[in-house]
């Protein structure tokens, strides 16, 4: 007996949900045999799957609710919320947007792939639904590329939102100096009972003998400052520029994590002192690891030094350790946090993209009576506003490190409030790839 139309949706449907984890596999192997993408190497299975069984859950119940319909509509909703958190998940886990695309194409292929085999099977799956299905499959992975990409288009916004920040705050720093020292000058001047005509330069200011010592100082303290603000702002937005433009190279070799860590911490424990801070290390004596070394010293530098400059009283710890076929840093510290406001534009993505990884994950440790790793946003943490004076650094800096995490297929995840301080947690693949694919 021939089925009606909605038989075989339903047929459809059903024939997809049994082939699931079928369907899930031959994407993931796509991926990791795909030499453009270097970053689902260093995923568990449940990261790489993340959201896409909530994303097909939608799409089969599309299929039976018949495409055009109302609860069809609803569906197609529900779809696109998990989409959204795919995209975001994946800026998180470090992929880069090209990345993604290859990875919706995979999916695509699998998905036609399991249709066509439905349709052999099925004789009386009629070719105008063979059609439609398709069409079906089409508009997903169109919709995720979109909705995808629009959450790379936002994300990519708060980073450069909070690189003019940083910039508008440097320049409002040197225009302060600028009027102070303009100050001083006059001071001067006046002071010299006009044996001066005419001072144009700092240098000419600090040449005269008739100027107070404390003045003298103080114009000293503050062209110095001036230098070291923009001196550090055009290394920040050099070391950047590279990064983006695609001129660094991650260098893989052996090398002791546990080493590194506790030498740098060495190495920046007399600053935490003359703060009155502590900078604990925690984790294994020894662990060996496969990657790049100096870049992931650059990284931790860049967020040790950051937590003890925005950090008033306590401290930072800075761990280690292993998980999986994956190793993990992370940075706490007792400061104000890095929540949300005009000054944290990335921060806030990074939060959001770490609620959402926290989210797949738990799902996914859960079948296997495992539990999540996935930092977990601490009590109040969506209520807090980060104070305007703790604002500046977040953009450039931050950027970097995303750079960086994501030229080291490593993950980075953000969980932060006022009550407990700032963490980050990178997870770095254990090994790469071999030999190892360029970026």
């Amino acid at each position: 007996m021939k089925r009606t139309k909605s038989q075989q949706w339903d047929a459809l449907s059903d024939y997809l949900a049994l082939r699931r984890d079928e369907i899930l596999l031959a994407w993931r192997r796509a991926a990791i045999t795909d030499p453009a993408q270097t970053t689902a190497h260093s995923l568990t299975q449940g990261q790489f799957i993340d959201h896409i069984p909530q994303v097909l859950d939608a799409f089969e119940q599309k299929l039976r609710s018949r495409p055009g319909g109302t609860e069809a509509q609803s569906a197609e909703i529900e779809k696109k919320k998990e989409e959204v958190k795919h995209g975001l998940h994946r800026w998180q886990q470090g992929y880069r947007l090209q990345e993604l695309m290859h990875e919706w194409g995979h999916f695509q292929l699998c998905l036609f792939d399991e249709v066509e085999m439905f349709a052999a099977a099925n004789p009386d799956f009629e070719r105008r639904s063979l059609a439609e299905a398709n069409r079906q499959i089409i508009t997903l992975v169109n919709d995720a590329i979109s909705e995808s990409t629009g959450q790379y288009e936002r994300l990519q916004k708060a980073e450069a939102a909070g690189r003019v920040g940083d910039l508008e705050r440097a320049v409002a720093r040197v225009n302060a100096i600028e009027r102070r020292r303009a100050t001083l000058i006059h001071q001067a001047v006046h002071d010299l009972r006009g044996n001066v005509q005419s001072v144009s330069t700092a240098a000419q200011i600090l040449r005269e003998s008739d100027i107070a010592e404390t003045e003298r100082v103080e114009f000293a303290t503050l062209v110095e400052q001036g230098v070291q603000a923009v001196s550090t702002m055009l290394t920040d937005l050099m070391d950047l520029a590279r990064l983006e433009a695609g001129l660094e190279r991650r260098e893989i070799t052996l090398f002791d994590a546990a080493a590194l860590v506790s030498e740098l911490c060495n190495v920046d424990r007399p600053i935490a002192r003359e703060r009155g801070l502590f900078l604990k290390v925690e984790g294994p004596a020894q662990l060996s690891v496969s990657g790049d070394s100096g870049k992931v010293r650059r990284l931790l530098q860049n967020l040790v030094l950051n937590a003890l400059k925005y950090t008033v009283t306590g401290g930072v710890i800075v761990s280690w350790g292993e998980e999986k076929a994956n190793w993990w840093l992370m940075v706490k510290d007792t400061g104000p946090g890095v929540l949300s406001g005009p000054g944290a534009p990335m921060a806030v993505g990074l939060k959001e993209a770490t609620a959402s990884a926290r989210e797949s994950d738990e799902k996914a440790a859960e079948q296997k009576g495992e539990s999540s790793h996935v930092l977990t946003s601490p009590p109040g943490a969506s209520t807090t506003v980060l104070p305007t004076h703790q604002q500046g650094g977040e953009g450039i800096g931050l950027s970097i490190v995303k750079r960086l995490c994501e030229l080291l297929d490593a993950s980075l995840e953000l969980a932060s409030a006022a009550q407990s301080g700032s963490t980050f947690r990178i997870v770095f693949p254990r090994k790469y790839p071999t030999p190892p694919l360029e970026r």
